[in-house]
């Protein structure tokens, strides 16, 4: 609300928090909203961005190459002060300070990464224009110090609100979702599913004939009709309404919301039916009177194909020297605490269907396969067949497991080119045989070592959410989500979660 007094970024987005819908008494309580907690934040992080640039500017004027920069070396010091505010300006250009930015996905490091990459790109033509060789140098040197501190910033922040949002509840921003009854449900399933979004349902507004003021969809107070949106979500003090289309939600319709939210200061979200599709592969072209949403096909090989198989290749390599002694060790205690071979062979379903021999260091006594049958009419998960008390793991087995020790010799197989380092889950033959249409999608690329069911829960994740995260990744790949995978799958291996 305008005129509200500021809070921080460990406030929260109204003084209802603690109970979901509820509205103000009178609109003496609408005076006395507090501003979004994002306004606070991002007063905080331009503040934290400017004095990291400007220390990375001071360290880089501190270096030998300043002092030695002959005639230039008076002209580092307003070069660099340029630089800077040429930084922040090309931050806020590139909306890096956008509220659902924090705390949210990659997008942030993304344009952040934008603006810096940009800023950097007119640098260097000014200095190739010019004769200061000795500037040329500090300026880089300041680029480097200044994306590393912008970067670090960005994520100590992300962590602090991630960390109060899961611990205290806030930093978060309640929504209003209009729709049709269901269309209100799915919005709430999907945001309840993921908190650290920071979002929060806290009212509805459907048509009159499916439900009336005081219902409940989901937990959730229907407040209103969608004609009654937007004061519905200023009572209930929302600092946003997601509309969801359908015939009745008309362009006319949301038009009319959009005026009346943005005389209240509330922001407005549109929805589509388009799920599990990742953003890279959306892009908007615009006609007279609309915007057409652009989605495009997956991509199983070209160019960045080609670069994720060398990546492969390289890392699979070099974390197979590192790892060799290690193998050679855990091979040994595997023979040593009970009978037979260290190494487990299995055929596993790849690429397009291709059977392949997965090795893995062995973690169940021999002969395990022949009591499936028996165990998994007790317990199970569709086709997938696993149990968190499996009497067939061996002591030395659970460790191994627990710790994910005996999948480093799948690296032989990333190697020899059957897998790769991230991917869907080598599914056994006989999974496969029973793959409906959707399940096949994640044929089209090659298994993988880890993947997103690795990073969000591993054996605890249903299969229908195992099925779906591999399906995503197959439909939506891309050489920075592998990264981010390889990363959080050291933070997944070392707390061990979902691990039997």
């Amino acid at each position: 609300m305008a005129g509200a007094p500021a809070v921080s970024a460990d406030s929260t987005t109204s003084r209802h928090e603690s109970t979901p819908g509820t509205l103000p008494a009178s609109a003496d309580d609408l005076r006395t909203l507090p501003a979004r907690w994002w306004s606070r934040h991002r007063v905080l992080i331009r503040l934290t961005d400017a004095l990291a640039l400007t220390a990375a500017g001071a360290a880089a004027s501190a270096t030998p190459l300043a002092r030695s920069g002959g005639e230039a070396g008076p002209a580092v010091v307003p070069v660099l002060l340029a630089v800077v505010a040429g930084w922040l300006i090309a931050l806020e250009w590139h909306k890096s300070y956008d509220w659902h930015l924090f705390g949210g996905g990659m997008a942030e490091y993304r344009r952040v990464l934008g603006a810096t990459w940009k800023t950097f790109a007119l640098v260097a033509i000014a200095a190739w224009l010019t004769s200061f060789t000795g500037v040329r140098e500090v300026v880089l040197v300041a680029f480097l110090l200044g994306t590393a501190s912008l970067l670090g910033v960005r994520f100590a922040w992300r962590r602090r609100i991630l960390r109060l949002r899961e611990q205290r509840a806030a930093c978060v921003t309640d929504l209003v979702a209009v729709g049709h009854r269901a269309q209100v449900s799915r919005v709430v399933e999907r945001v309840t599913a993921a908190p650290h979004h920071g979002l929060r349902v806290v009212g509805a507004c459907v048509p009159a004939e499916e439900a009336g003021p005081g219902d409940l969809i989901d937990g959730i107070p229907v407040l209103g009709t969608p004609d009654e949106a937007g004061e519905a979500a200023e009572r209930a003090g929302a600092g946003a309404v997601v509309v969801s289309g359908s015939q009745e939600i008309t362009s006319d319709v949301v038009r009319r919301l959009g005026w009346a939210l943005e005389e209240r200061g509330i922001e407005l979200m549109l929805t589509t039916e388009l799920t599990d599709i990742a953003p890279p592969r959306v892009s908007v072209s615009r006609v007279p009177g609309m915007s057409l949403l652009h989605v495009a096909p997956p991509r199983f090989t070209g160019p960045k194909y080609v670069v994720k198989q060398v990546m492969d290749g390289v890392l699979a390599l070099v974390l197979t020297v590192l790892t060799a002694p290690v193998i050679a060790v855990l091979a040994l205690a595997v023979v040593l605490t009970s009978r037979g071979s260290p190494f487990y062979v299995s055929e596993r379903v790849g690429r397009d269907g291709r059977i392949f021999s997965m090795v893995k260091l062995r973690t169940m006594h021999q002969h395990a396969d022949r009591v499936v049958p028996v165990l998994s009419a007790d317990d199970g998960a569709g086709v997938l067949f696993k149990m968190r008390e499996d009497p067939r793991v061996t002591s030395i087995g659970r460790v191994l497991r627990r710790y994910s020790l005996d999948e480093l010799p799948q690296l032989f197989n990333v190697l020899a080119g059957h897998m790769s380092l991230v991917g869907p889950r080598p599914p056994l033959p006989h999974e496969a045989a029973e793959y409906e249409e959707r399940m096949r999608r994640r044929l089209l690329v090659k298994p993988g070592m880890t993947g997103l069911w690795q990073v969000r829960g591993r054996s605890d994740l249903s299969w229908e959410e195992t099925v779906r995260c591999d399906v995503y990744y197959a439909e939506n790949w891309t050489l920075h989500l592998d990264l981010l995978i390889l990363a959080d799958t050291a933070r997944a291996v070392i707390t061990a979660k979902g691990a039997y």
